[in-house]
Order: C-alpha cells, then sequence, then structure tokens
C-alpha cells in the first residue's frame, strides 16, 4: 500500500495543473449542493421539530357562538381519532385605531385563553407574563434572532376603535398560527366574542384528506353551518416552507449541472492521465504493480483533490447557506435561532460527490488495469494515425487559412476527448441560458409586483408616530393637488385598511383603489379570473389563495370596523405576500372612516418621461404640506437574492466549463507536442499554432452554444413553475415570455466565448517551446 500511496503522490505532484482543476470544480460543485440540500431540509425539519415541540394543532376551527354550545364543542373532543383537544376560547376581532402601537396594523384576531399551556398549542411566552388581568394583551410575535435588538417593548397601548385600551404585558409565538394575540377569558367576554375557538391533534393528520376527514367526524354530530371556518397545520407548513423552497428548484438545477460538469472534466483528465501515461504504466506493471494497484494508483491520484474540494465547498457552502435561511424564514413565525444546517447534510454532501467523482474515475482507469507491461510500454500517447486527416485533407480545399482548417479537424483526432469537452461547454451554455431566464422571470415578476414600472413616485402622507409631521391636507386635497403638479399623468390612491375575513383567524391588509388604477398594469399579474372591474368584486394574490384553501369564484364575507361586506373573489393575482385588492366604491355602503381604523393612505403617481423622479419628489416634500414622497425601486430584496446568486453560480459553471476547455487543449497540446514542432519548423508561425488550438475548441464551443440554449430553455419552462409551486406563488404569462433574438444571439456566443477563453492560455504556453524541446522524444 506504501508503493501505491508514494505513485500516486508523485502523480499528483507531476500533474499540478489536473489536480488544481479537480479541486476547485469538485468544491463549486459541492458548495453548491451543500446549499440546495441545505435550504431542502430546512423546508420542512425545522417546523417539524418545533411543530412536535408546542403540540402544535392539526386543526384550529372558529364556531358561530349563535348555533353552538360549548357542551357540544366539549363533546366533540371525545370523537374517535381526536388524540388531544384544548378550549373552547372566545374569539373576536379587534381593528387598531390611530394611537395603538406603531409595529401592528390589524385587525387583530384575539383569543381569551387562561394560560400558554394545555394538551394542544403549548404557546411559547418569550417575553414578561402571560395576561391575566383585565386591560392586559399578549401578542404574538417571533422571538427577535441573536445578536438583534428585541424591537417589542412591554407596556405599549392596544387602542380598539371604542377606546379600549389594551396594555401589551408579554409576547409569546404559535406556529399553529391560533390568534394574532391573546386575553384573559374575563377579558373576553368584555370583548363580546364574535365565535368560538377550537384546537384539535388527531391521529392521523399526514395529508390534507385526513385532516378534512377528521374535522368532518369531528363535526358530525353539530347544528348545520356551526363551523365557520378550518384552518390546516399542513396549510401553514407549507407556508413556511415556501421561504426557503422558492430557492431549491433552481439551486438544485445550478448543482445537477455542476455535478455533470464535474464528472465530464474528472474523467477527461483521468483518461488523459491514462492516455498519456502509457509508458508510466507499463513501468509501474514491470516494477511489481498489479494490475489493481495501478487503478488504486489512478483513483488515489483524483481522491486527493476530490477529497480537499469537497471539504473546503462544504464549508463554503454551510457558511453561505446560514443567512439564506435566516432571509428565507424572516417573518414566517419560526423561531430563527433554531433554524440551522444539519449535519447530515454537509456529510452527505461530502460522500456522494466523493463516490460520484471516483466512480467517473473508475472506468478510463480500468483502461490501465487491462493493459500488459509490454502493450503499455509500447503503445504510444498520440492518437492513431489517420484519425482527424481525412477531414483535414477535405477542409484544405475549402479556401481557409491553413490553421483554420487544421484546427477544425483536430476534434476528431480524440473523438471520445471532443464529446465530453463539447458535453462541458453544453452544459455552461445551458447554465447561462438558464440563469438568464432566471433573472428575465424575476425581475418581471418585480416589477409587475410593485408596480415600480409603472407608478415611478409614491406620496404618503406624514405619520406622527414615526416622527413625521402630519398632514395638513385631507385625502381629496392631496389627491388635488398631486395632479396639478407639473409632469403628473395619472394617480391612483391606495388606501391600505386592516380587514378581517369572516371565520377566519387571520386578518389582512386590503388594498382599496380610486383613480387610475387601470393604468398601473394590474392585468399584466393575473393568473387566472380577471381584473376587479366593480364594487363587491375582489383580486387577491395566489399566496392568498394557497395560503387560505380558496379559489377564483369563491365569496368572502370581509369585517371592517365592526361591519361586514359580502365580496366575490374575481382574479387571482401573483404575489408572495398575501394580498387583497378592491375598488373603492366596495367601502362605500359601510359609510366608514376608514382614517380612524389605523389605516394608511399612500398615493401612486405615474409622471411624463422627460419628468426628472428626484425634482418631483422635491417638489412635493417643498409644499410642506406634510407629504413625503420616494421613487420606487424596481428590484426587492428577493429579485436582488436571486440575481445575485445565480450571477455568481452562472459564472462559477461557466469557469468551470472554460477548466474543462483548459484542461483538453493541455492534454492535446501535450500528446502532439512533436507534431507542432514539425509544424513549426516547416513555416508555421506561434500566431497560427495559436489560432489552430484555438479554432479546434470554438468550434466545440459553437456547437455547444447552439445545442445548449434549446436546453436552457426547456429547463426555464420547466423548474421556474416549479420554484413558483414552491413559494405558493402562480406565474402570469408575462413573467415566462422573456426571451428576445438579441438575447438568444450573445447566448449563441456564449460557448465560443468559454472555449476560447479556456483554449487560449495553453495554447500560448505551447508556442514558448522552442522546435528542439517540442521534437525532443518524451
Amino acid at each position: 500500500m506504501s508503493a501505491v500511496w508514494q505513485a500516486a503522490w508523485a502523480a499528483v505532484k507531476r500533474r499540478r495543473l489536473q489536480t488544481t482543476v479537480i479541486s476547485i470544480v469538485v468544491l463549486l460543485s459541492t458548495a453548491t449542493m451543500v446549499i440546495a440540500l441545505g435550504l431542502l431540509d430546512a423546508a420542512s425539519s425545522p417546523f417539524e421539530r418545533a411543530f412536535t415541540e408546542q403540540r402544535g394543532a392539526h386543526a384550529v376551527a372558529a364556531f358561530d357562538t349563535g348555533k353552538v354550545s360549548g357542551k357540544q364543542l366539549a363533546d366533540t373532543t371525545r370523537q374517535p381519532g381526536v388524540e388531544a383537544a384544548a378550549g373552547p376560547f372566545g374569539q373576536t376581532s379587534v381593528s387598531l385605531a390611530p394611537g395603538s402601537v406603531a409595529f401592528l396594523t390589524g385587525p387583530l384576531t384575539v383569543v381569551g385563553r387562561a394560560d400558554p399551556d394545555g394538551p394542544v398549542d403549548k404557546v411559547k411566552l418569550w417575553s414578561g407574563h402571560w395576561a391575566t388581568a383585565p386591560g392586559e394583551i399578549v401578542v404574538n410575535e417571533t422571538p427577535p434572532s441573536v445578536g438583534t435588538m428585541a424591537p417589542f417593548p412591554l407596556g405599549k397601548k392596544i387602542v380598539t376603535p371604542d377606546g379600549t385600551r389594551l396594555s401589551i404585558v408579554g409576547y409569546a409565538y404559535t406556529l399553529s398560527r391560533t390568534a394574532d394575540a391573546w386575553v384573559s377569558p374575563a377579558q373576553m367576554e368584555a370583548m363580546h366574542p364574535t365565535a368560538t375557538q377550537m384546537l384539535y391533534r388527531f391521529a392521523s393528520a399526514a395529508t390534507q384528506d385526513d385532516v378534512k376527514s377528521s374535522m368532518s367526524a369531528v363535526t358530525a354530530g353539530l347544528p348545520k353551518d356551526s363551523l365557520l371556518a378550518a384552518q390546516s397545520y399542513l396549510t401553514v407548513k407549507q407556508d413556511i416552507a415556501s421561504g426557503p423552497g422558492v430557492y431549491v428548484p433552481f439551486l438544485m438545477v445550478f448543482g445537477i449541472l455542476g455535478v455533470l460538469v464535474a464528472l465530464l472534466i474528472v474523467a477527461n483528465v483521468i483518461s488523459g492521465a491514462v492516455v498519456s501515461g502509457f509508458r508510466h504504466i507499463g513501468v509501474l506493471k514491470s516494477l511489481g504493480f498489479t494490475p489493481r494497484q495501478v487503478v488504486c494508483v489512478y483513483l488515489l491520484m483524483v481522491s486527493l483533490p476530490t477529497v480537499l474540494g469537497c471539504v473546503v465547498g462544504t464549508v463554503g457552502g454551510a457558511l453561505a447557506t446560514k443567512p439564506l435561511l435566516t432571509s428565507a424564514f424572516q417573518g414566517s413565525g419560526m423561531d430563527l435561532n433554531s433554524v440551522s444546517l444539519n449535519l447530515w447534510v454537509c456529510a452527505a454532501a461530502m460522500i456522494a460527490m466523493i463516490a460520484v467523482v471516483i466512480l467517473a474515475a473508475a472506468v478510463p482507469a480500468m483502461r490501465a488495469h487491462r493493459l500488459s507491461a509490454a502493450e503499455a510500454i509500447s503503445a504510444g500517447s498520440a492518437p492513431r494515425p489517420g484519425r482527424g486527416l481525412r477531414i483535414q485533407r477535405r477542409l484544405s480545399g475549402s479556401g481557409l487559412p491553413r490553421s483554420v482548417s487544421l484546427g477544425l479537424g483536430l476534434p476528431f483526432a480524440r473523438p471520445g476527448r471532443s464529446a465530453m469537452t463539447l458535453a462541458a461547454v453544453l452544459l455552461g451554455v445551458t447554465t447561462a441560458t438558464f440563469a438568464t431566464g432566471l433573472v428575465g422571470t424575476v425581475t418581471q415578476f418585480g416589477k409587475a409586483t410593485t408596480h415600480a414600472s409603472a407608478a415611478q413616485i409614491t406620496v404618503q402622507p406624514g405619520q406622527p408616530q414615526f416622527g413625521e409631521t402630519a398632514s395638513k391636507l385631507d385625502d381629496p386635497q392631496i389627491e388635488a393637488m398631486l395632479r396639478g403638479l407639473d409632469g403628473t399623468r395619472h394617480v391612483t390612491v391606495d388606501a391600505h385598511v386592516p380587514v378581517s375575513i369572516v371565520g377566519s383567524a387571520q386578518g389582512v391588509v386590503a388594498d382599496f383603489l380610486r383613480g387610475d388604477s387601470s393604468t398601473l398594469g394590474f392585468e399584466d399579474q393575473v393568473v387566472t379570473g380577471h381584473w376587479v372591474e366593480g364594487p363587491g368584486e375582489i383580486a387577491v394574490s395566489s399566496a392568498f389563495l394557497h395560503k387560505r384553501g380558496l379559489e377564483v369564484g369563491d365569496r368572502l364575507t370581509l369585517e371592517v370596523g365592526g361591519k361586514q361586506i359580502r365580496t366575490t373573489i374575481v382574479g387571482s393575482l401573483m404575489g408572495q405576500q398575501e394580498s387583497l385588492y378592491a375598488d373603492w366604491g366596495t367601502l362605500s355602503p359601510l359609510a366608514l372612516d376608514v382614517s380612524r381604523l389605523n389605516s394608511r393612505f399612500q398615493y401612486l403617481v405615474q409622471v411624463a418621461q422627460d419628468t426628472d423622479i428626484g425634482h418631483f419628489t422635491s417638489a412635493v416634500r417643498s409644499a410642506d404640506q406634510g407629504l413625503y414622497s420616494r421613487g420606487n425601486e424596481t428590484a426587492t430584496t428577493f429579485t436582488t437574492a436571486v440575481v445575485g446568486l445565480s450571477s455568481v453560480l452562472t459564472l462559477m459553471l461557466a469557469a468551470v466549463a472554460a477548466m474543462g476547455v483548459f484542461n483538453t487543449v493541455v492534454l492535446n497540446t501535450r500528446e502532439r507536442r512533436r507534431d507542432l514542432g514539425m509544424l513549426q519548423s516547416i513555416g508555421m508561425t506561434p500566431r497560427q499554432v495559436i489560432a489552430m488550438t484555438v479554432t479546434s475548441m470554438a468550434a466545440m464551443g459553437a456547437i455547444g452554444g447552439l445545442l445548449g440554449i434549446p436546453v436552457g430553455v426547456l429547463a426555464h419552462r420547466v423548474i421556474m413553475p416549479i420554484a413558483g409551486k414552491a413559494a405558493n406563488v402562480d406565474l402570469a404569462r408575462s413573467t415566462m415570455d422573456v426571451w428576445h433574438a438579441p438575447v438568444l444571439i450573445l447566448l449563441g456566443f456564449a460557448g465560443i466565448v468559454i472555449a476560447v477563453v479556456g483554449a487560449y492560455i495553453p495554447a500560448r504556453a505551447t508556442t514558448r517551446l522552442t522546435i528542439a524541446e517540442a521534437l525532443h522524444n518524451e
């Protein structure tokens, strides 16, 4: 074994270039796989652990207090299949009035609960104490991550529209999302509950059908329509998993492409090492090395840089995964301190990568196993005579420069090696094409969902709770003033009004639009159905539908300021957040002063093309009316993260593909060193030698570019809907049509660029050899 190790270590030191290439390729591929697997694992594992620890509710049910009694609800806990239950708890929806704590918008689903413990949904109290006295309330907030300051001070007041003031005495959180806040049962009685909440854990709850079946059994003996709504824990789980889940599909694509490129390059390196080292193999066998030991030498030679690359890549991938996990789970309700990368992910990535690389190396290494010592010593490393010559002779009569015609025929001298190099270039172009489509889709998504491409400026009245000066103008006056400014084309009034949905434990901030909303491009966001056409119609984000198990055509009862209105969902829009849009006329029958409901107005302004955005915003502020304006950004945090990540990974894999070309040219020039010396001796200049070598690779780059583009486009068409589904987002057609002729033409040259970059340096190095050195026997 000592002799095998010494021979392998000598081979590693002798082939430093190939060793470096393998290490870098494996490092980049391993890092990508660690990130992808880490996010894939995080999409479910942290939730399962925390949900089990809190004994989360498989179903959160709200019942009509006028149709079902407490005794009847207590009887449901003894139904077959019910493992545990908690309740009944009084429940009501509370809107917030101006003067409430600034970080809450409302409305809040408030539940009357005596303590945070119980057989179901053990609420984790992380600050303050539980609400036990009148006027006290505990708010559902996720604890801040390590190293950050808690932005939730105790003692702040929640003010309701009827003047009731509740003091925040504690902060707690629950993954089951059973409430936005909790009060004591006595306080809940004073607030006049509008529903009764029950929490259930079932013996069988692995699928949505299991939860629905169990809920049907629970409510079988209750009066008709007594169940207002029921929320499955699987909906919550899917919502939380959508954070890291959105990154997983395209990261897996990059990871798989990286692994394939790594396999091709490793196989190419070992194949070249065997072919160029026939004499070395013969010497080893003549010294007493068995065929198995010779194979072990080559496998050990590739294992050393592979292990090094895997270790460094795993560490780098682990370091990159942590901030991605923190960003993905931010605001999801998960305790960020409990979200981490599992060790099995690192171990699996390392072991799998090492095994795959060694397996890829074993195939060409077996060629050394079959050769006898005499065959190996007598065999030459150069390709057999006649390979490529016929092609070169035919091209010589084409009128092309001789260096070009010779270069175009070189790939046929080693067809197997050329095929692997072509495949590496193809995968590089596929990566670039897929990444271009990914960036285009995400950018289009960001523009559509932020309306930044339509409304360039947002104007808001000052909010005193944030230290701003209150507006001196009311809503109609602000709209009139903005329409009168130079450069204004369209103005849309957007009132963010907290509303609750009858029967649901979670409220939402709805956008009620007035003015020129038809110019904001909402139609481009529509996935199914149509945009709002009048009062009583609402359009909601696909995330809203998925999280609540709704469909276009369903009717919802909205509660605003204690008053209710029936609406119909007429359209599904793109969007990662829960969004609800309605016409201003929907509010008219309620005769409400929404300014008393902790609502917020903003004015979306579209200006003429030649209008200076900075000058316009300055004009709004200089009016000294308590208005604050800003230019809209087209790039969201998610857009920036995806564009940055995909750009880095694309450059990495393109560089890896170029390394594959680099390695091929090195092997080819070493094998054909005497041929190159002979060409130079009969008058070929160094520039012609470089042209010949670069042309041989550029031809494969062109073919790889033409083949890689349709493969990349197909990958984009398949993966983007999967990524959208993982994020609970449906994509509109406008976000998929991102391919244009100029972009495709540039991508067509990507393969040539990769090939030329990889071939130029070793081709130039070849010309530095003197003719005598080139003709010297190996």
